[in-house]
């Protein structure tokens, strides 16, 4: 690469972790430049993607301390509480008569992170509308629509080829651009992981009553049922189901649709009316065998694809690319070459063994809690009654869930590159 290169990094996958990326990058004082295969205004679409994210307190930090956090939350409903209940109906946790939950509330830990709730949910097309304006903001480079066709690799970069025959070249190619990544496959990076055969409905519902910010998850054979605020007394159902069921709501009609959900229900919440389309995605477990190869890193949903029963993917990806941007301005600082094995080797590092124990932790939560061996049942239930009496335990678990705990990048404390 002799030539002068169009960017320092360049990120296919203009998604919420690449966009987040290119931003701290941009705010570190390195040149990105994003592709992607669809234009940012199909992206923001309602009907581009249906889903809402959690998103934990230390990650919004980071939206926050690359100037995106402001923009988005009027959007953000806090998550005050989560009920959790074992296979009772999903207000049962609130009064009802079994002792089988866990409640956690951000109480419990407001003197330890600064008055966070437990984390927020918010619309995927807000956050993909926020981290857009930024982009469009900040002046950086978007190529889109644009289809990554050829990836070549030499000691001194990396050589992107578009579909429609133009050529950039950057120090380093991040790999953001989901389970199906072209970036991956041309590094010969191959991944691991299995089928749940179990699909995720995905539906806005607007209530009849205030949800007063709490979330509410119970488990069921075919999958666990969650119940997740929104602004506006709106909330996102994650309905897990088996593949076959989860095609039959999506077809299903309106009516039919909305007097399942009341038998799911119950009337704890009111009355409820379905809000737009009804979204059924696919749910397994993919993780990337390594995170970098010459030249190449990966990140998101790339990396690692986990099943949503924690609500920890996009946390995971933001949390990828916070430290790959600090990795990387580091380096940069230090005069060294972005792109060289020793600062990929950094990143890897960092982030490999909490992805695999994560990805692990989350297939074992599936495993447990879709099951309805009578055994098993006891010996989960026996577990959620006592975590929920040990108060510490609780809490770690709570501030956890926050990405409050572990190896920090700067981003994630709140502090700028």
């Amino acid at each position: 690469m002799d030539a002068i290169p169009d960017a320092d990094v360049i990120i296919a996958g203009a998604g919420m972790a690449g966009a987040t990326l290119a931003l701290a990058l941009a705010h570190g004082g390195l040149r990105p430049l994003l592709i992607d295969p669809q234009p940012f205004e199909a992206q923001l679409a309602p009907t581009f993607d249906g889903r809402s994210s959690a998103v934990a307190f230390s990650s919004f930090r980071a939206w926050d301390a690359i100037g995106v956090g402001q923009s988005m939350r009027p959007h953000a409903q806090r998550i005050e509480q989560i009920l959790v209940t074992d296979g009772r109906p999903p207000g049962a946790a609130a009064g009802g008569p079994t002792s089988v939950f866990l409640r956690f509330d951000a109480a419990e830990i407001a003197a330890r992170v600064a008055g966070e709730p437990l984390g927020y949910l918010i619309e995927n097309r807000r956050t993909r509308s926020g981290l857009a304006q930024a982009v469009e903001a900040a002046g950086l480079t978007v190529l889109a629509p644009a289809q990554v066709s050829g990836v070549e690799t030499t000691a001194r970069g990396a050589r992107v080829t578009l579909a429609d025959g133009r050529v950039v070249s950057a120090p380093l190619l991040v790999g953001a651009e989901g389970r199906g990544s072209v970036v991956r496959r041309a590094a010969g990076i191959g991944v691991i992981g299995w089928d749940y055969h179990q699909s995720g409905v995905v539906a806005t519902l607007k209530l009849g009553r205030p949800h007063g910010g709490v979330a509410h998850e119970y488990f069921l054979p075919a999958g666990p049922f969650a119940i997740l605020p929104l602004t506006e007394d709106r909330v996102s159902l994650v309905w897990t189901e088996t593949t076959l069921a989860g095609e039959a709501l999506r077809n299903a009609r309106p009516e039919v649709f909305a007097s399942l959900l009341r038998r799911r229900f119950g009337p704890f919440l009111g009355d409820l009316e379905v809000v737009g389309p009804t979204f059924v995605y696919p749910l397994s477990l993919q993780l990337a065998e390594r995170l970098t190869a010459p030249r190449i890193a990966l990140l998101g949903d790339a990396a690692h694809g986990v099943h949503p029963i924690a609500g920890q993917g996009l946390n995971l990806g933001l949390r990828d690319a916070a430290v790959l941007a600090e990795v990387l301005v580091d380096a940069a600082r230090l005069g060294e070459d972005i792109g060289a094995p020793a600062v990929l080797d950094r990143y890897g590092a960092w982030r490999r063994f909490d992805t695999a124990v994560m990805a692990a932790g989350m297939d074992a939560f599936v495993h447990l809690f879709s099951n309805d061996h009578p055994a098993v049942r006891l010996v989960r239930g026996a577990g959620m009654a006592l975590v929920n009496r040990i108060g510490p335990a609780r809490r770690l678990f709570m501030r956890e869930a926050g990405g409050a705990v572990g190896d920090l990048p700067r981003l994630f404390e709140g502090r700028a590159l």
